[in-house]
C-alpha cells in the first residue's frame, strides 16, 4: 500500500478446469516431497476423477488426502461427523469394521478394485438407518430439518441438511453393540448385490441403474456410484469374509473357548481367517443360530460337490 506498484496474481490459461487442478496439485505434490515437514510416501493420483495426492505425517501418524476445489467432498465429511455425534455406537461400529476390513485386506491404502474406507463407512450408516427401529436418520430426513443457513447448492447439487443437532430427535433402538456388529455381517452376507443398490438419502434400497457389481449412490451427485472401482472378485471376497465373521460370532462354547485360550468374539474376527487351523474350519457349522445362515454354507456344499463330480467325470 506504501508503493506504486499492485501485484496480482493470475493463472495461467490451460484447456480445462481439471488440468488446471492436476497442475497444481502435482505442484503441492512435489513441495510436499521436497520440502514438508515430516511428510512422506507421497503419492500423487491424479488421473481419478476427483484429483488428490496422499502422503502420510510421521510426527503424528496421520494419513492424509490433499484435493482442491472439492466442497462436495467437505459436506460429505459434515455428514458423517454428524451422524458420528448421534449416537455412541455409529464410531464404534466404523471403527471395528474398518479395522476388520483392513486385517482381511479388503480395503487397502492404495487406489484400486478393492472397497474404500468412505464406501465401507456409507455401507455402515445405511445399515444402521435399515435397523427397527432406526439407529440414524435418511439424509432426506436431515434436509427436510434443514433451515436457511443449511441450505448450500455446490456445482448445482443440493447438498443442505440440518447442522443443529438439537432438532434431530434420539433413536429409541436400543441394541447393543454386540448385536449390531453381527447383524451388520449377515445383513450384508444376504444383500443381493445382484439387484439393489446403497442409498444413504433414501435409507432403503432401490434397484441399481447399472450393472456395477457395487453400487453406492453418492449422497449429494446422486448420477455417481462412489464404488464404481470395486469388481467382482473383490465385492465376492467382501460376502465370503462377511459370512465368515457371521458364523464365528455365532458360535456357542465361548466357555469352553475362553478355556482353551483360544480368541473368541471379536478377537476371533481380528485374525486372518486363512491362518485358522482346518480342523476348526470343519467345525463351523456346530452351534450356527441362523437358519439363513445354515441354508447358505448347505448350498455351498452342495455346488462344490457337484463341482468335484464334473470335474472327476472329466
Amino acid at each position: 500500500k506504501k508503493g506504486p506498484f499492485e501485484m496480482e496474481y493470475q493463472m495461467k490459461r490451460l484447456p480445462s478446469e481439471r488440468l488446471a487442478t492436476q497442475k497444481i496439485l502435482s505442484v503441492i505434490g512435489d513441495c510436499l516431497d521436497n520440502f514438508g515437514p515430516g511428510c512422506v510416501s507421497i503419492q500423487k493420483i491424479l488421473n481419478a476423477r476427483c484429483p488428490l495426492v496422499k502422503f502420510s505425517h510421521q510426527p503424528t501418524g496421520f494419513q492424509c488426502d490433499l484435493s482442491v476445489s472439492n466442497s462436495i467432498a467437505i459436506k460429505s465429511s459434515e455428514l458423517l461427523y454428524i451422524y458420528g455425534c448421534l449416537d455412541s455406537r455409529v464410531r464404534a461400529l466404523v471403527f471395528t469394521v474398518r479395522c476388520w476390513a483392513r486385517v482381511h485386506g479388503l480395503t487397502n491404502s492404495v487406489p484400486g478394485t478393492w472397497i474404500t474406507n468412505f464406501s465401507l463407512t456409507t455401507m455402515i450408516m445405511f445399515f444402521l438407518q435399515r435397523r427397527s427401529p432406526p439407529i440414524i436418520p435418511t439424509l432426506d430426513q436431515l434436509k427436510e430439518l434443514a433451515d436457511e443457513k443449511d441450505k448450500h447448492i455446490i456445482g448445482g447439487y443440493d447438498c443442505s441438511f440440518v447442522s443443529d443437532l438439537s432438532k434431530i430427535k434420539p433413536t429409541k433402538n436400543t441394541e447393543t453393540l454386540d448385536v449390531l456388529l453381527g447383524d451388520f455381517f449377515e445383513y450384508f452376507g444376504n444383500f443381493d448385490f445382484r439387484k439393489n443398490s446403497i442409498n444413504l438419502r433414501k435409507g432403503k434400497e432401490v434397484n441399481k441403474p447399472e450393472s456395477s457389481p457395487l453400487y453406492i449412490w453418492n449422497p449429494f451427485e446422486q448420477d455417481l456410484n462412489i464404488s464404481k472401482n470395486v469388481n467382482q472378485p473383490q465385492l465376492e471376497k467382501f460376502v465370503a469374509m462377511a459370512r465368515e465373521s457371521a458364523w464365528i460370532l455365532q458360535k456357542e462354547g465361548k466357555t469352553q473357548r475362553m478355556m482353551n485360550e483360544e480368541p473368541w468374539g471379536l478377537a476371533a474376527l481380528l485374525i486372518p481367517f486363512g491362518k485358522s487351523n482346518s480342523s476348526k474350519m470343519k467345525n463351523r457349522m456346530k452351534g450356527i443360530g441362523s437358519e439363513t445362515i445354515r441354508s447358505l454354507l448347505d448350498s455351498l456344499k452342495l455346488n462344490n460337490a457337484n463341482g468335484l463330480q464334473k470335474a472327476v467325470g472329466k
